[in-house]
């Protein structure tokens, strides 16, 4: 089944959709972060979660729109309200469905804030996986999101629509904090063995090299996808990495 539902708290209203074959059954829940631009609705977390309610008895997955994305009402994009949403959903599940066995799954932008998240509170999450996930998230902007306009009009103080599926308004704001928030300065040894990366060969958004060298650096297992680009637009590519994911999550 899939519901729609919204958490109210702390001054925010976050757009939420859960799958699951029986509410009432749910004993974990897999939280997933769409990327720059996407949704909640998006293709790639529908996939997901029929997949994996079907092979993981019990399981929920909870899909939800961050902030200017989707459904959201917020006005302009900040990243600490990002990391806001992020914590508000995990405590919230985590209550609602009485249970501690949480997993993260996040895509490209979503990757990168589940991995800010962790820098600055910690792991709230038994498994966590991450596919293209963007680690230079500042450069990345940059060069693969703003065009040369946007970013003349962000130096000069102007708020600019930019994204992929759903155009988002940022400021400068957002960029000086992408900044400073860069992810390679934080060390992620004691989480580890709960992460797993899954980066396509062909990613024409996010730098596979990065990626690749994050992962390295901490000692984070590292699946390379021969021929995927950012989205994994091919259903064999895609399927693969699906189950390798659900296998990581399940182990």
């Amino acid at each position: 089944m899939e519901k729609y539902f919204d958490i109210n708290e702390q001054g925010y209203s976050i757009r939420c959709k859960l799958y699951c074959e029986d509410p009432r059954e749910i004993a974990r829940v897999v939280v997933c972060c769409h990327g720059f631009g996407g949704h909640k609705d998006n293709r790639a977390a529908a996939t997901f979660a029929q997949r994996i309610i079907a092979k993981w008895k019990g399981t929920g997955v909870v899909v939800f729109d961050w902030p200017c994305h989707g459904d959201d009402a917020r006005k302009n994009l900040v990243l600490d309200e990002c990391d806001a949403y992020l914590g508000i959903v995990a405590a919230h599940v985590s209550e609602a469905y009485a249970t501690d066995e949480l997993y993260a799954y996040g895509t490209s932008f979503g990757g990168y804030l589940i991995l800010r998240y962790l820098a600055l509170h910690g792991n709230p999450f038994r498994k966590i996986a991450l596919r293209c996930p963007v680690i230079d998230m500042y450069h990345t902007f940059l060069s693969a999101i703003a065009s040369e306009d946007d970013l003349r009009k962000l130096q000069g103080g102007k708020v600019v629509l930019v994204g992929f599926d759903r155009k988002v308004k940022v400021g400068k704001r957002f960029i000086d904090d992408l900044r400073e928030a860069d992810i390679r300065a934080c060390e992620y040894f004691d989480y580890a063995e709960d992460i797993l990366v899954l980066h396509g060969t062909d990613d024409e958004v996010v730098s596979f090299q990065e990626s690749r060298a994050f992962a390295d650096d901490n000692v984070i297992e590292f699946v390379p996808v021969e021929g995927a680009d950012h989205r994994f637009r091919d259903p064999k590519k895609m399927d693969a990495a699906i189950a390798r994911i659900i296998d990581f999550l399940r182990s």
